[in-house]
């Protein structure tokens, strides 16, 4: 097995990933811009603080262009589960900011709330801004176009999912992320071409060898074909995987096409 190490391409945007620069603002002699981009900074270090929304506050009084510190504002309102006000505030930021505040409100939408229909929207919106790939999301694990074919899937529309995912991966000088494979893996094996989702669950194993997920789901499309021998092979292999840790997980949410052990043990337990 190898560990694979990935490193996000140059083309993030780096307003979404990178505190903004507050001396350009100084540079422009933009003082009020300037004096509000620094408290929102030091504010953003610890943003559930009352102290700290206090500091956004002041920031945006001085300087209501300053779409960084309604998004750093609206985080623990997100994390908390206050979505009312999260998407207030991130509103604001994405109506001063489209180009740069989308791709993170969309991924917002798919992660936290499964306001898919909203996030296939800011994703479009984004990609009809720009010439350029429209980014990757907050946690670094998906290209956008990814994350919107996920949403495609969950609205049922999994042909499409396919086709997107797809055309991500044929896209030149494209790096496949760590669950891209294991993703149209299942989708495959989901619109029934199980000869597919073998062969993307095996490039995921190839690419990633972490995870229990994809033996899983290997080892349900060899059930479907009657080969017991290979069925119970790969969801021993997803108990073994899951057992040592080897599985996707989220601090916040529950990833798509992931397993627990309960799902792992039910099918062995039908394979008596």
């Amino acid at each position: 097995m190898k560990r694979i190490l990935f490193i996000l391409p140059l083309i993030l945007p780096s307003i979404i990933y990178s505190q903004p620069n507050c001396n350009v603002y100084k540079m422009n002699n933009d003082e009020p811009c300037y004096n509000a981009c620094v408290l929102a900074i030091e504010a953003e270090r610890y943003q559930w603080a009352r102290e700290a929304q206090m500091k956004f506050d002041e920031a945006v009084q001085l300087c209501p262009k300053l779409d960084y510190a309604y998004m750093e504002k609206s985080v623990p309102y997100l994390k908390s589960g206050n979505f009312i006000e999260w998407k207030r505030l991130i509103d604001k930021a994405v109506d001063i900011n489209p180009l740069g505040r989308l791709g993170y409100r969309g991924w917002c939408r798919f992660q936290f709330i499964r306001d898919y229909e909203g996030a296939i929207k800011d994703f479009e919106t984004l990609d009809s801004l720009t010439r350029f790939d429209i980014g990757y999301s907050q946690n670094g694990d998906y290209q956008l176009n990814i994350a919107k074919a996920l949403c495609y899937k969950a609205i049922g529309q999994k042909s499409k999912a396919v086709k997107i995912i797809e055309n991500q991966l044929a896209q030149k000088g494209y790096t496949p992320m760590t669950y891209d494979y294991l993703h149209l893996g299942v989708l495959k094996m989901e619109t029934g071409d199980t000869d597919g989702g073998i062969e993307y669950l095996k490039k995921s194993i190839s690419f990633n060898d972490y995870l229990a997920e994809p033996y899983y789901y290997l080892g349900l499309i060899y059930k479907k074909k009657n080969l017991t021998k290979e069925f119970k092979e790969n969801m021993e292999k997803a108990k073994i995987y899951y057992l040592k840790g080897y599985k996707r997980f989220d601090p916040y949410t529950h990833p798509m096409d992931k397993v627990y052990l309960a799902d792992i043990e039910s099918e062995l337990k039908s394979g008596e």
